[in-house]
């Protein structure tokens, strides 16, 4: 993979790159998913593609947007609690209601909130404005149909005049056919699958979520649950980021920890590749003996793709200094290798697999947040010089201040667990007095 901004390393010295470098280059080489058309309950999520126009109004007539009666505004003209305006009742008219009854002069319906507005109506008198057809006083509420013979049938005393089209929905007054719905880019949330069922899409063409391969690398990692031995520590880094991953929207799969072995764990990828339109790794990138990552994969290249395989590099970052990135197989599925220490594969995770997972969706907002905070700490922080630091926090937007949360070791997971912020510590920093202001990353 080449970047966007190459610079040639001086001689006997390896590249190290920036993180705005790093991130260029990947979401150079991730390009939006091709669409396809998903049914409402699966494409949730997802963004539109195409615009969406009304095919029919909605509501689609006139409909009561309350339990009341249906009437003619010169029947109920000037009534009042003492002089009554006192009506036959024709029937009811419930929701979904196929026939409607024609009110006449002197005549009222009942009508239920969302049932269609009958001919010769002209307003809604709410129940608690009537008798409720029961006599006596101002009802509470509307009477069961058919109760005692009260209700559909016989007299309803109203007790208050209605204007025209008082608590009446008129058709087309919430969009009219047409009307543009949703415009293509728009992300798909529970509003708008509701607003596309209501004017009658079952299916809409949407970029899709991206499957998401998670595997963690390390014969001395076990699955929580298991009794811990000698050596061992529990797999925590993939279930972190396949939640993660999901919480950006993907559709994640979790693989279990791979042994150190590089035969083992290339034939694991080529196994996922069916099923993956993205894999990221964690753990054997750094310079140990048994960085099986990126033993395994250093060499692998795309067929037919120069400049292809996975490319390992040191960032000038804190925590996250090793990286790796690249494509394979042969439909050049990407590949992002974090480093191994929980923290700092999260913080990776939050930097550079975040954005690529939303590019591969088609999203606009591929970046978390970030906002000026005033550092709120009992001491000055220090940075290492040349390296961009990423230290975990909590953020008081009220105060628009950041707490530092934990040190800066890349293994303080309890830590990160209790942050919902990053604070940026540029490279050309080396120690943050309390009051400074800095960036803040919101992860929360």
């Amino acid at each position: 993979m080449s970047s966007t901004a190459e610079s040639v390393p001086a001689a006997g010295h390896e590249r190290l790159w920036s993180v705005d470098d790093h991130l260029a280059d990947i979401l150079a080489a991730v390009h939006p998913l091709d669409p396809i058309e998903l049914q409402l309950p699966d494409a949730q999520g997802c963004v539109l593609v195409e615009d969406v126009t009304v095919p029919v109004a909605l509501p689609p007539f006139d409909n009561s947007s309350m339990d009341g009666y249906a009437v003619r505004t010169a029947d109920v003209a000037g009534a009042t609690d003492e002089f009554p305006a006192v009506l036959t009742v024709i029937g009811d008219v419930a929701a979904g209601s196929g026939a409607l009854p024609e009110v006449g002069p002197g005549q009222a319906a009942r009508i239920m909130t969302g049932a269609p507005l009958p001919p010769g109506a002209e307003a809604v008198v709410p129940v608690e404005w009537t008798d409720g057809g029961a006599g006596g006083a101002a009802a509470l509420s509307m009477r069961p149909a058919g109760a005692g013979g009260e209700g559909a049938s016989g007299e309803v005393r109203v007790f208050r005049s209605a204007e025209a089209r008082a608590h009446v929905r008129s058709r087309g007054s919430d969009v009219r056919a047409g009307d543009l719905a949703l415009e293509a880019g728009t992300v798909l949330g529970p509003p708008q699958i509701g607003l596309l069922a209501a004017i009658g899409r079952g299916s809409v063409r949407v970029r899709p979520r991206p499957r998401v391969v998670v595997l963690s690398t390390g014969s001395e990692l076990i699955q929580p649950g298991e009794d811990l031995g000698e050596g061992q520590i529990y797999d925590s880094n993939s279930f972190a980021l396949t939640a993660a991953a999901r919480d950006a929207g993907a559709i994640a799969y979790r693989v279990g920890a791979v042994t150190d072995d590089a035969d083992t764990l290339r034939a694991t990828i080529e196994d996922q590749l069916i099923r993956a339109d993205m894999i990221v790794t964690t753990g054997g990138v750094s310079v140990g003996a048994y960085d099986v990552v990126k033993e395994a994969l250093s060499s692998v290249g795309d067929e037919d793709e120069p400049g292809g395989g996975v490319d390992f590099r040191k960032l000038a970052m804190q925590p996250g200094k090793p990286q790796g990135f690249g494509s394979i197989g042969p439909e050049h599925t990407p590949l992002l290798a974090l480093p191994g220490n929980p923290v700092s594969s999260y913080v990776s995770f939050e930097l550079f697999v975040r954005p690529a997972i939303r590019a591969l969706m088609g999203r606009k907002d591929v970046h978390r947040p970030v906002v000026r905070a005033t550092l709120a700490a009992g001491r000055t922080l220090s940075s290492p010089a040349g390296r961009r630091q990423f230290l975990r926090g909590t953020y008081d937007a009220e105060e628009s201040t950041i707490t530092p949360v934990g040190g800066a070791g890349s293994h303080l997971i309890a830590a990160l667990a209790h942050a919902d912020a990053l604070i940026v510590i540029p490279e050309e920093s080396v120690s943050v007095e309390p009051g400074t202001e800095v960036d803040v990353v919101l992860i929360g």
